[in-house]
C-alpha cells in the first residue's frame, strides 16, 4: 500500500469498480419489483443500495445512490395504481436509510484517513529503526526480511543493520525482549548506538560493550519514568567481517539464535552461543568472549530471531530450520544466495505456522560479495537500493 494515499475499494486493473455492487443492486430491485406480483412489492429493499455504497464508496457517492435510491422509489412506487402502492411510511424508510448511510461512509471515510495517518507514522519510525540498506552496501550481498506477528504493525523489537567503517564492516541482528512502543525505543537505542560504534571502535569488545552499557542506561531511563518495562533486555548476535582476514568473521554472541553457515556443501551451526543477552552481563561477570570464526567464500550466514525458530505448526512443532535449509540446499546448491535463502525461510514459516505469527519475526542473510571488501572501502561503490518490513532487501 502506498502511504499517505487511500486505496480504492474493488479495483480492476488499477481502476476502482466500488460504485458497480449498489448500481447492481439499484437495477436488480427495480426488475424484480416490475415482474413480480402486484402483492409482492419488494421496492423497498432499494434501502439497501445506499447501505452498500456507504460500505464501498466514498461519500459523495454514497449521497449520490442515496437521492437515486429515494427518486427510484418515488417513480417505481407511483407506477402502479393507488391501491399497490408501498406508501409514505415507506418512503420515509428509504430517505432515513440513505441519510444514515450516506452518514456511515462518513465516519468510515474519516477512520480510513486516520488509519492511514498511523500507517504514515508506523513507516517512518520503520525507516527510522530498520532503515534501508543499499544494495552491495559494504561490499557485502545482504537480504532481510521482517514480518510484525501484529499484522497492523510495521515494526516491533526486532532489529539488524550493517556498518560499515575503517576497521571493517559490523552487522548486527537482535531481538528485544517484549512487544509494543517500548520494545520499539529499545531497538531505536541499541542501533543507534551500534551505528557510531560499529564505525568508530577499532575492537569488536568494545562494540560489545557500548551496546551493553546503552541497554543498561536505557533500562535505567525506562525505571527512572516508572514504566513497567524497566528490565527489558535484549538477545543480538555482533559480527565483524575484518578486511585482513577475508576467510573468517569475528562473532559476539548475546544470548541469541546461533547464526547458521550455508554453503553449497551443508549447514553448520556456529559455535558462539555462550553469552547472555545484553543488559544481563552482570550475571555472568562480564561481556560474551568474541569468537573467531573460519567462514569459506561461498557461505552465507543465516541470522534469525526466535519468531523463526518458535513459529508452531497446529500439532505444535517447532519449525526446523536447520532441516529446512539443508533440504534446500542438497535440492538447489545455488540456493545459498542471500535473497534466495531468505525467500527460502521466509516461505517455510509462513507454510509452517499457517500464517500465524506469534512473535515478531526475522531472517537476515549476508555474506561477502564477489571480489568485494568489507569495509569504508566497500561503502563508497555500494549502489542504491531499499525495502520495506516484509519485503526482501
Amino acid at each position: 500500500m502506498e502511504y499517505g494515499r487511500r486505496r480504492p475499494l474493488l479495483r480492476i486493473r488499477g481502476r476502482s469498480i466500488a460504485w458497480l455492487p449498489p448500481l447492481l443492486l439499484l437495477v436488480g430491485v427495480i426488475l424484480l419489483d416490475f415482474n413480480t406480483g402486484e402483492h409482492f412489492r419488494i421496492i423497498t429493499w432499494i434501502v439497501l443500495v445506499p447501505g452498500i455504497a456507504a460500505a464501498v464508496c466514498g461519500v459523495w457517492t454514497t449521497a449520490a445512490y442515496s437521492v437515486a435510491a429515494l427518486v427510484t422509489y418515488v417513480v417505481v412506487d407511483n407506477a402502479w395504481p393507488a391501491e399497490y402502492q408501498a406508501g409514505f411510511g415507506d418512503f420515509l424508510l428509504v430517505a432515513l436509510g440513505g441519510a444514515l448511510a450516506t452518514l456511515a461512509a462518513a465516519v468510515r471515510m474519516r477512520h480510513e484517513r486516520q488509519l492511514v495517518h498511523i500507517q504514515d507514522i508506523a513507516e517512518t519510525t520503520r525507516r527510522t529503526v530498520l532503515r534501508p540498506l543499499p544494495s552491495g552496501w559494504a561490499g557485502l550481498e545482504h537480504a532481510g526480511v521482517y514480518l510484525a506477528a501484529d499484522v497492523d504493525a510495521r515494526v516491533g523489537g526486532d532489529f539488524y543493520d550493517i556498518q560499515p567503517g575503517p576497521h571493517g564492516t559490523r552487522v548486527l541482528v537482535g531481538d528485544v525482549q517484549g512487544k509494543g512502543l517500548g520494545a520499539v525505543e529499545a531497538a531505536a537505542a541499541l542501533l543507534g548506538t551500534f551505528r557510531e560504534a560499529g564505525y568508530h571502535e577499532k575492537d569488536l569488545t568494545t562494540v560489545a560493550e557500548r551496546l551493553e552499557i546503552r541497554m543498561l542506561r536505557h533500562r535505567s531511563h525506562t525505571a527512572a519514568l516508572g514504566r513497567a518495562d524497566g528490565d527489558r533486555f535484549a538477545t543480538a548476535v555482533l559480527i565483524a567481517f575484518p578486511e585482513d582476514a577475508p576467510g573468517v568473521i569475528d562473532v559476539v554472541n548475546f544470548g541469541h539464535e546461533p547464526p547458521l553457515a550455508v554453503g553449497p556443501h551443508g549447514v553448520r551451526e556456529l559455535p558462539c552461543g555462550d553469552g547472555l543477552p545484553l543488559g544481563l552481563a552482570d550475571l555472568a561477570g562480564g561481556l560474551p568472549p568474541v569468537h573467531r570464526v573460519p567462514v569459506a567464500a561461498d557461505e552465507t550466514l543465516l541470522l534469525v530471531t526466535d519468531g523463526v525458530t518458535e513459529a508452531r505448526d497446529r500439532p505444535g512443532a517447532f519449525f526446523p530450520l536447520a532441516d529446512e535449509v539443508a533440504d534446500a540446499v542438497r535440492a538447489d546448491p545455488a540456493g545459498t544466495q542471500p535473497r534466495r535463502l531468505v525467500r527460502r525461510v521466509r516461505d517455510g514459516v509462513l507454510r509452517h505456522s499457517g500464517g500465524r505469527l506469534e512473535d515478531d519475526t526475522t531472517i537476515f542473510a549476508v555474506r561477502r560479495a564477489a571480489g568485494g571488501s568489507a569495509g569504508a572501502g566497500g561503502a563508497l561503490g555500494a549502489g542504491s537500493g531499499s525495502g520495506a518490513a516484509g519485503g526482501l532487501r
